[in-house]
């Protein structure tokens, strides 16, 4: 229902973007020349447009748009799969999927066989001349079995018969497939046991890729009962050969021939039990195999064609959903149950993903029982003892309080100082975020905000002063080059893996970024605005801050926006090889269970993050620098 809704808001949002920016286009100026940067700014309604294909596209691909307006559409697509496995080993035998007959490539393929294995005993140095002929009297003998098969006045009067009912079972489903009283009314107890069955039975989609197998329709019953005849008519056609009396004495006389030749062996003739063994398994692959003489299938052939053609055309309107409704895939079956075989199957559906998110969401499911953000109560006291020092407590004049000799032990004002930096103090409660997504954000923004912290002033210093240049740059430059990955299993031996060690990884990474970035800054500052502060008689602080620093900031800021994609993307790996919550520890687990809503979650929020970082800063930058790209 809601994605149905949704479906239908993205087309209208569609449709009216670029209605809207059609008619805006016409009240623009028309003297606006290529290249000018004002012609970029806006453009909100080619946001909708693009976000709006983009959802679209996740819908239609994930075959949501399918379960949102035909539910019942992969359980009917189930049935048809049943009934085209059960066709498939049927029709393999005949040039209908393959180019000729079963029969007939086998035959080919056996006589290339045999013709090889003649030529190569025949020129094997390893074995004598009496044997040599055995083993090719053996593989003629073999090659004679063929004609015994394919011979049509071998064939027997009830290999025959059994032909010819399975024939007729063929034709006669086919002429009842495409009535309205197929199939026919179950008895009631049968029917009171489907129904239950149906009770049972989850949605499309309720347990990740499953496909509800059990038919829920008129048209998937039909489907499944003829998938269950044509298995049987499968099976028993399979369990049949061809082996009439004069094919098994002559093959009875090729076992015992080669029996009696493995028995008169022993243990060195290795050459010769090997080639024996060969010899023996060509014979087990024509006896294994259904070949029949040429036209002794025909009518069966014909059979399977009229009830394929009859079934196609049955389909009707689910053929057409499966075509319009289900882009690079469909639903297949395997046995009794089914499943998607697509994109559908690895890209989530929109309303299961956000399902199960909201799932997650909840602190009383979470993700390994932690929700992936939530909030919790935390006293103020808390708090302040997580900021304040201990050592302010060890400043204050006077000493700690000792205890009295009756047992007791009077605080002082040291010791209240104590409770209070240490925050051993009753204080009110305020709400804290909690979770794997702010886990994960608290470690990218402590990384971040340090890497900028000391990446900047380093940098501006390197960019202005020869001796830092000459000095740090080496330093940066040995560790910046190495993957943030190749660092982490250093880092997380030496720090643990807690948060010390990943903030510490995000550091190294927003470090050197930062480090580039205010360098580059502060190195292309234009001399003539120096010169310019020079001679107005500022001082090398006011230079500073009011020249070199403002040309630099576009600079930082673009070093920030890389940094934290930087960041993302090595936090998730550390959280991959070592970690108890975050992100990248959510989507590890869920990889390992196949979770693929999950993980897909897991890439949708580190999206999102990631774009309301940048968002954020292209909005400070906006707002602090209006001079950017303007001289």
């Amino acid at each position: 229902m809601i994605t149905g809704i949704v479906t239908f808001l993205i087309i209208f949002a569609v449709i009216g973007s670029i209605l809207y920016g059609q008619r805006l286009v016409k009240t623009e100026k028309s003297d606006a020349v290529f290249g000018n940067p004002e012609r970029a700014k806006g453009g909100v309604h080619w946001v909708i447009v693009g976000s709006s294909f983009l959802l679209f596209t996740w819908l239609y691909y994930s075959w949501d748009i399918a379960k949102a307006f035909y539910p019942k559409s992969a359980n009917e697509l189930c049935q048809v799969a049943k009934v085209n496995e059960s066709l498939l080993s049927l029709k393999y035998l005949f040039p209908i999927e393959e180019r000729s007959h079963k029969s007939t490539a086998l035959i080919k393929r056996e006589n290339i066989n045999i013709s090889d294995k003649i030529i190569e005993i025949q020129n094997s140095p390893n074995l004598k001349e009496q044997d040599k002929e055995k083993f090719v009297n053996l593989l003629n003998k073999t090659r004679k079995t063929i004609p015994l098969l394919t011979n049509e006045k071998y064939l027997e009067y009830e290999t025959k018969n059994i032909i010819d009912e399975l024939t007729n079972r063929i034709n006669k489903l086919t002429e009842n497939f495409s009535k309205d009283t197929y199939p026919p009314p179950l008895s009631e107890e049968e029917e009171n046991k489907r129904i239950e069955a149906l009770k049972k039975q989850l949605g499309w989609g309720a347990t990740g890729m499953e496909v509800p197998p059990l038919p829920e329709s008129k048209v998937g019953l039909k489907f499944h009962t003829a998938s269950q005849e044509l298995n049987l008519v499968s099976d028993e056609f399979f369990a049949m050969r061809n082996h009439h009396p004069a094919y098994l004495n002559l093959l009875k006389e090729i076992r015992d021939e080669i029996k009696e030749y493995k028995d008169g062996l022993n243990e060195e003739q290795v050459s010769e039990m090997t080639y024996i063994k060969e010899i023996k398994k060509l014979g087990q692959r024509i006896e294994y195999e259904s070949v029949f003489p040429p036209y002794a299938l025909d009518e069966m052939e014909k059979a399977i064609r009229a009830f394929d053609k009859v079934q196609k055309k049955e389909q009707g309107a689910t053929r057409i959903k499966d075509m319009l409704l289900f882009p690079g895939g469909t639903i297949v079956a395997s046995g009794p149950t089914c499943a998607e075989d697509g994109p559908g199957r690895w890209l989530p559906k929109p309303s299961d993903t956000f399902r199960i998110f909201g799932d997650l969401l909840k602190p009383s499911v979470g993700f390994k029982m932690i929700p992936m953000i939530w909030y919790e109560m935390m006293g103020v006291n808390r708090i302040v003892g997580f900021f304040l020092p201990d050592w302010i407590a060890d400043i204050m004049p006077g000493k700690y309080p000792v205890h009295t000799s009756d047992g007791t032990v009077e605080p002082n004002f040291k010791s209240k100082v104590l409770d209070v930096v240490t925050g051993e103090f009753e204080a009110f409660k305020i709400p804290v975020p909690t979770g794997h997504i702010w886990d994960s954000f608290l470690r990218v923004f402590l990384g971040l905000t340090l890497g900028i912290i000391f990446g900047v002033p380093l940098g501006i210093f390197m960019g202005l002063n020869r001796f830092a240049k000459g000095f740090f740059d080496p330093l940066v430059e040995l560790y910046r080059p190495v993957p943030p990955l190749a660092w982490a299993p250093l880092v997380i031996t030496v720090f643990g893996i807690d948060n010390v060690g990943k903030v510490f990884l995000l550091f190294m990474v927003s470090f050197s970024i930062m480090i580039i970035s205010a360098r580059a800054g502060a190195s292309g500052t234009q001399l003539s605005k120096i010169h310019a502060a020079h001679s107005l008689g500022a001082s090398r602080w006011q230079i500073l801050r009011e020249v070199i620093f403002p040309n630099s900031l576009p600079e930082i800021l673009t070093g920030v926006r890389v940094a934290v994609g930087m960041c993302w993307g090595t936090l998730v790996a550390a959280e991959f090889l070592a970690g108890t919550s975050g992100i990248g520890f959510v989507e590890n687990v869920a990889r390992k269970y196949m979770q693929y809503e999950v993980i897909w979650i897991t890439i949708f929020v580190m999206g999102m993050l990631g774009l309301l970082f940048d968002v954020t800063i292209r909005k400070i930058i906006d707002k602090t620098i209006p001079w950017r790209g303007k001289g």
